[in-house]
């Protein structure tokens, strides 16, 4: 029986890398993307190639349209399907107060978290809709528990970015049921992830952790799990859903 294939982007590392792995644990074909980590990348398709499923990794920049498109045609030539998207990647900068925030960062920020995102999924439903000969399929987006707090004196931009996520995700799910795709969301808390090391303070979720009723930060295998069960079988059922995984926060 042909395995089923996922498109995860920014899957080198954190919670898309544990997703990537969690998903070949299930029987998935995992396609990752990444943009400066290759070796960190290479190591998650060895290790789903040890699972005895089927990986590979391709270099790409989510904010380059002609590199999803590229991105999206490989997967056509490598695999000829494409069953489910977890939209992953994406960026946080430094901790900043609004008014210090230059429009380069601002921009910069919508356009990897939303314009990006926005276009691999594009191409991702465009494979997918019944109505044009594909087989339905699951798009799970990564939003942030940022969405519902803004992020004040940390960074509203990609807070904001984020309730961008929040709405396409709600949008989107409405748009393509019928064509027998399902569009959810994973909104995290805090996590422990290098991609506080990118906000400049990689020590963050010890510092924040009693801001969490449960009074710890989370960890990126928690996260995954929700994530690869929206796109089973098992959430058949679940559409235009916005799962909080974030102690309680």
């Amino acid at each position: 029986m042909e395995s089923k294939v996922v498109l995860i982007t920014g899957g080198s590392r954190g919670i898309g890398a544990q997703s990537a792995i969690l998903a070949a644990k299930q029987g998935w074909d995992v396609v990752i993307t990444y943009r400066n980590q290759p070796i960190e990348a290479q190591k998650i398709v060895d290790y789903i190639l040890e699972l005895g499923c089927y990986a590979i990794a391709i270099k790409m920049d989510l904010a380059i349209e002609q590199e999803i498109i590229d991105l999206f045609e490989k997967i056509d030539s490598e695999f000829g399907r494409l069953d489910a998207l977890i939209n992953n990647a994406g960026v946080i900068t430094a901790i900043s107060k609004f008014t210090d925030m230059s429009s380069d960062r601002i921009k910069n920020v919508f356009n990897i978290n939303v314009v990006g995102t926005f276009i691999c999924t594009q191409q991702a439903v465009k494979r997918m809709v019944i109505s044009e000969e594909g087989r339905g399929g699951s798009i799970v987006n990564l939003s942030s528990v940022a969405a519902t707090i803004g992020s004040p004196n940390e960074f509203i931009d990609y807070a904001a970015s984020k309730g961008a996520i929040d709405t396409l995700t709600l949008g989107l799910a409405k748009e393509v049921a019928e064509d027998g795709i399902r569009v959810n969301a994973v909104r995290p808390g805090l996590i422990n992830t290098e991609m506080h090391g990118d906000a400049g303070d990689i020590n963050r979720p010890e510092k924040l952790k009693h801001n969490i009723p449960m009074r710890r930060a989370g960890e990126p295998c928690e996260v995954a799990s929700a994530v690869i069960w929206l796109i089973s079988d098992e959430a058949s059922y679940v559409n235009g859903a916005i799962l909080d995984v974030s102690g309680g926060r």
